[in-house]
């Protein structure tokens, strides 16, 4: 009798597979003496969409809504639907007695298991495999500890709420919205409320009104000072500033006290998911997006830190005994800083960090105890590593110590204050490169009270008030943690959706809502934009999957919900137009014509939401350079085939003019190259992204 294991994608399949001992390959499932290992290609299984219910939901209509089958249905992807076919005809072998989940672990990673054996009417024993991290002695440790599959029911019934949660207000909104305004308006539970939150911080900068102020700075002695009164160092009228100025240049000054205290700085938890993602973006600009591609690379081919999709900071009791093996495991990249903990067998000196009621499904992101290579890792890899390397490093290091001196000095009734921090003792700084931390010895330790010295150099400054900054991707991040919006896995993904849909722009690092936007918003009912509404249903979310709550009353909810959203959006007598319509006409239907940024540059699309009409505005930017001015040359389409042609000088080159010639025997051997590396023209994953785009 054999198991079967299904593993969420290929790369992760054949890692069990080796690890297993299932050496026969065959093109859908690796096969050994005790296990048999498939996998799904993300999602098989989807929720019906509308039209799979009735035909008549083909076309979007505002008096078909809103659209809530009594009974959510499932349905097998058309383009993964070989794999699907595959994994059903392994099931019905029948030396196969159990089923060993062994997807994500994670609300998400569960969906995609279960709704496959739900296809397949599976109901034989069923077991997971819950690891943290995927080295081969995690999976070798895990299938020693299997635990039984009803003890993640809970989470998957919160998986199927979540899903059918998105599907009902999602689609339902979309084309409530789309269809009453004739543009496509796309709207959800949590990335409504996201861009909501943009919109906020953007009325704020437009209502900020500046207002100009002074500091005074003035020379007491040795020390620079600053104004200072009730904790405000600001002066909002000049003439106050200019009368202090003219009243102390020259006099005396007395020190009236000198405050020293000692303190000290707790290391830093290591890293979850969201805030690994903020770091990345304040240290590298990285988008959440890119940081999640990278450590899934990290934790999956490199195997060289643990399960990235978390939300806790904390790690479990029973790992304590790990950590000297996870140093040895970076000592080849962190030798002079993994070689004095490893003299202390891996002490923990950040004993807090172990916490067993603060870790959810998966512990903090941190290295794993798998040889690192950094000649393995590309240049944004490292970067990533680095930080979670850092972080880890800082729990074994005593706490960052130091103090600092407030002085206080008085002349003419005024107050003037001069601060300095002396380190004690780096601590855990040290290997997060902040040795210049807060350094600035200027002398105030040697002072005592009742000290005079003459005031000298006294100057104003003028400044003026300044508004909020527009949000960064890691503001956004930090305040869809706040309030809940979303999970790890999802906000990377939303904050993308909000840049597709053309609802907002990232300038300069920044978020910048567009006209789209700030209308849809307006449109949008409030109910959905309130943060607090979306992070309640994620906390009953929550408590569904720890079987605190009833999926059946939440499914309920979000029903009664969305026919109020709906009935609101359909009574609403509010107006929209398009921001991004053009004066030209769509030589097909002659409805007016839209102009849209897409990656490959400016397009014109049919305003008509039944005309499918497209047209590239500007022509498409080759990587051929100028020979005069270098700049990227233009690609056209001729009679005579492609061409390419600058536009500042006006120098045109055809396509063959720059090819390599190339003869039929090192053609041949090109082709047998790439072939055999599996690499040559576009890779499945290209294919059904496309798929899924043509879909849309």
């Amino acid at each position: 009798m054999k198991s079967l294991v299904l593993a969420e994608k290929p790369s992760v399949a054949r890692e069990l597979a080796r690890v297993l001992g299932c050496n026969q390959k065959h093109k859908s499932y690796m096969e050994g003496n005790q296990y048999i290992v498939t996998w799904a290609l993300g999602h098989l299984i989807e929720l019906k969409m509308p039209e799979h219910y009735d035909t008549k939901y083909k076309t979007w209509n505002l008096e078909d809504l809103p659209i809530i089958p009594p009974k959510m249905g499932l349905k097998v992807m058309k383009q993964t639907n070989h794999q699907f076919r595959a994994i059903e005809a392994l099931a019905k072998r029948k030396e196969i007695q159990e089923c060993i989940i062994a997807t994500d672990a994670g609300r998400e990673g569960e969906l995609v298991a279960r709704w496959i054996l739900e296809k397949i009417q599976w109901n034989k024993p069923l077991k997971r495999l819950w690891i943290s991290s995927q080295t081969d002695r995690a999976i070798e440790e895990g299938f020693k500890q299997l635990k039984p599959g009803k003890q993640f029911e809970d989470l998957y019934h919160s998986a199927v709420c979540r899903a059918e949660a998105d599907w009902l207000i999602g689609l339902n909104v979309t084309r409530a919205l789309t269809t009453k305004y004739k543009d496509p308006l796309s709207a959800g539970r949590v990335q409504t409320p996201t861009l909501a939150m943009v919109l906020d911080r953007e009325q704020q900068i437009q209502k900020f009104v500046p207002k100009e102020y002074w500091t005074i700075r003035a020379d007491i002695g040795p020390f620079s000072t600053d104004w200072e009164r009730d904790n405000e160092k600001r002066l909002f009228e000049k003439s106050k500033a200019e009368s202090i100025q003219k009243k102390i240049s020259g006099v005396k000054a007395v020190l009236e006290k000198v405050d020293r205290k000692k303190k000290s700085e707790s290391q830093p938890l290591p890293y979850d998911l969201t805030e690994l993602q903020r770091d990345a973006n304040k240290r590298f600009g990285f988008s959440a997006k890119k940081t999640l591609n990278v450590l899934q690379k990290l934790y999956e081919q490199h195997k060289t830190v643990t399960y990235p999709r978390t939300d806790s900071r904390y790690l479990t009791t029973d790992m304590m005994s790990t950590m000297a093996d996870r140093l040895q495991g970076m000592a080849s990249g962190y030798k002079e800083e993994v070689r004095p903990l490893l003299a202390t067998n891996g002490k923990v000196l950040a004993k807090r960090v172990f916490n067993n009621e603060k870790v959810t499904d998966h512990h903090a992101i941190i290295p794993t105890e798998q040889r690192l290579n950094l000649s393995d890792l590309d240049s944004d890899e490292r970067k990533i590593y680095d930080l979670i390397a850092r972080r880890f490093l800082a729990l074994f290091l005593p706490a960052y110590e130091y103090e600092t001196i407030h002085a206080t000095f008085m002349t003419e009734g005024e107050t003037f204050t001069a601060k300095e921090t002396n380190v004690i003792d780096l601590g855990f700084k040290k290997v997060l490169g902040k040795e210049e931390a807060e350094q600035s010895i200027t002398g105030l330790q040697k002072l005592t009270h009742g000290q005079t010295f003459t005031v000298k150099n006294v100057s104003l400054n003028q400044k003026w008030t300044e508004p909020p900054n527009r949000y960064s991707e890691a503001d956004v991040l930090a305040q869809m943690e706040k309030f809940g919006l979303g999970t790890p896995a999802t906000r990377a993904e939303i904050i993308e959706r909000l840049v597709e849909t053309e609802v907002v722009e990232r300038q300069n690092g920044r978020f910048h809502p567009t006209k789209k936007g700030k209308q849809l918003i307006d449109l949008v009912n409030d109910e959905l934009k309130s943060p607090e509404l979306t992070a309640k249903w994620e906390h009953e979310l929550e408590q569904i999957s720890k079987g605190k709550s009833d999926p059946k009353a939440f499914s309920q909810k979000i029903r009664r919900q969305t026919e109020q959203l709906v009935s609101e959006i359909k009574s609403s007598d509010k107006s929209y137009r398009a921001h991004n319509l053009t004066g030209s006409k769509c030589p097909e239907c002659s409805a007016f014509l839209k102009e849209r940024n897409t990656k490959e540059g400016k397009i014109l699309v049919c305003s008509n939401l039944e005309c499918s009409y497209r047209k590239r505005k500007d022509p498409k930017l080759s990587n051929r350079r100028c020979p005069q001015c270098h700049k990227k040359m233009e690609m056209h389409e001729g009679k005579a085939g492609l061409y390419f042609q600058c536009r500042a000088c006006n120098v045109v080159e055809k396509a063959e003019e720059k090819k390599k010639a190339v003869n039929k025997r090192e053609e041949r051997k090109l082709v047998q190259k790439y072939t055999q590396k599996e690499d040559f023209g576009t890779s499945f994953g290209d294919l059904l992204k496309q798929a899924l785009k043509d879909q849309e």
